[in-house]
C-alpha cells in the first residue's frame, strides 16, 4: 500500500532496521531531547464540563471500560478515582515501586504501569498491585495476545513477556522505546529520541519498517479499527497510520503543542490535548480526513486524557495542580 497525493512527501522510511549489536549502547544514529508537552499558561477562560480534587497533579490517565473507574498517576503515587461519585473522588491510592512513565490499560479491571526496573498491575477494585520485574528501566507497557506483556526499555529494546514474566523475545534497534500500542498480532512502538515509529510482530525478534514521526512524537495510541494516532507536539500535528505495513494515511494540523490522546470508540473521536493554550479537540476520522468536531476549554496543563467507554464522558487530567476534568458525552451533544 502506498500514501496518495501530499501525503507521499511526508511518508519517510528509515529503512528495515536489524538491531543493534547486542552490547546495551542502542544504535549509532541521530537523536534530539525527546519532545514535551508546552509549559501552559494560565486559562483563558472557565474549564468546560465539572472539575474536581482541585490542587492535584497527574501525569498519567486511564480508564477501566468494565467498571468505570480511573487511575491517575503522577510519580510513584496512583490515585483509583471513582466517576460514580459526585463531585469525582479519589476512592483509594496505591504507592507505585517507582515513578511511573506509562499507565495503561490491562486485564478487565486493572491497569498496567511501568516504572523503572518493573511492571506494575494494579486491581482498581481492590486497590492492590503485584509486581512483574524487569531488569531494565521500563518505558512502556502493553497486553499482548495470549496473557503476554510487550514492555519498551529506556535503552530501545521491546521484550515479549509470558504470563510467568519470563522473557520470551527481544528486538534491540532503536534508541528508546517510549510508547507501545498493540493491534492483533503487530507492535507499533514510538521512539521519541528519534521521533520515528516502527513495527514487529509480537513475540518478534527483529524490528520491521520504519517511518519518521513528524519532528517532535511524543504520544501513540492504538484505536479498535486499528488505526494507530501519533502527536507530533513539536510540529503541531495528529498523524494517522494503519499497520501491516506501516502506512501514514493522515495528517492533520492541530497546533497549541498536541500531547494527549484518548479514544471514543461510541462516536468515532479521537481527542488531542492541546497543552500551549489548554483546550481539547476532538477529531473525527471516519471520513478519510480528520474533521474537528468539538473543542472546550480545559484545566491549566492538560497532559492526560481518558475516555470513560460506558458513557463517552471525556476526562482531562491536570499536570499543573489544577485537578480532573469531566467534559459528560451528553453535554457535548447539548453544545454546551
Amino acid at each position: 500500500m502506498r500514501p496518495v497525493g501530499s501525503l507521499a512527501a511526508g511518508l519517510v522510511a528509515l529503512a528495515v532496521l536489524t538491531g543493534c549489536s547486542g552490547d546495551g549502547s542502542g544504535p549509532d544514529v541521530p537523536t534530539r531531547e525527546p519532545a514535551a508537552p508546552a509549559a501552559a499558561p494560565e486559562p483563558a477562560v472557565p474549564p468546560a464540563g465539572r472539575t474536581a480534587l482541585a490542587g492535584s497533579s497527574y501525569t498519567l490517565l486511564a480508564a477501566d471500560p468494565g467498571s468505570g473507574l480511573l487511575a491517575a498517576a503522577t510519580g510513584t503515587r496512583l490515585d483509583v478515582l471513582d466517576p460514580g461519585a459526585d463531585p469525582l473522588a479519589v476512592a483509594r491510592t496505591v504507592t507505585l515501586p517507582g515513578a511511573a512513565a506509562a499507565l495503561v490499560q490491562g486485564r478487565p479491571g486493572e491497569v498496567l504501569a511501568a516504572v523503572p526496573g518493573a511492571v506494575v498491575r494494579v486491581a482498581l477494585g481492590a486497590g492492590t498491585s503485584t509486581e512483574v520485574p524487569v531488569d531494565a528501566e521500563v518505558r512502556s507497557v502493553a497486553p499482548g495476545p495470549d496473557d503476554t506483556l510487550v514492555v519498551g526499555t529506556g535503552d530501545g529494546q521491546i521484550r515479549t513477556l509470558g504470563p510467568d514474566g519470563a522473557t520470551r523475545a527481544t528486538a534491540d534497534g532503536l534508541v528508546s522505546a517510549d510508547a507501545l500500542a498493540v493491534v492483533g498480532g503487530e507492535v507499533t512502538v514510538l521512539d521519541r529520541r528519534q521521533s520515528m515509529i516502527a513495527e514487529l510482530d509480537t513475540g518478534a525478534d527483529r524490528l520491521g519498517l520504519g517511518l519518521r514521526a513528524g519532528d517532535g512524537a511524543t504520544t501513540l495510541l492504538a484505536d479498535p479499527l486499528g488505526r494507530v494516532l501519533v502527536t507530533d507536539t513539536d510540529h503541531g500535528e495528529l498523524l494517522v497510520y494503519t499497520t501491516a505495513p506501516l502506512v501514514l494515511r493522515q495528517r492533520f494540523p492541530v497546533g497549541s503543542a498536541p500531547y494527549a490522546l484518548a479514544y471514543d470508540a461510541g462516536s468515532d473521536t479521537v481527542w488531542v490535548s492541546c497543552t500551549q493554550s489548554n483546550e481539547v479537540v476532538g477529531f473525527d476520522l471516519g471520513t478519510g480526513i480528520p474533521v474537528e468536531v468539538d473543542r472546550r476549554p480545559t484545566v491549566r496543563q492538560p497532559d492526560a486524557l481518558a475516555v470513560d467507554a460506558r458513557t463517552g464522558d471525556l476526562f482531562v487530567a491536570s499536570a499543573a495542580g489544577g485537578g480532573v476534568q469531566r467534559i459528560a458525552a451528553t453535554d457535548r451533544k447539548r453544545g454546551q
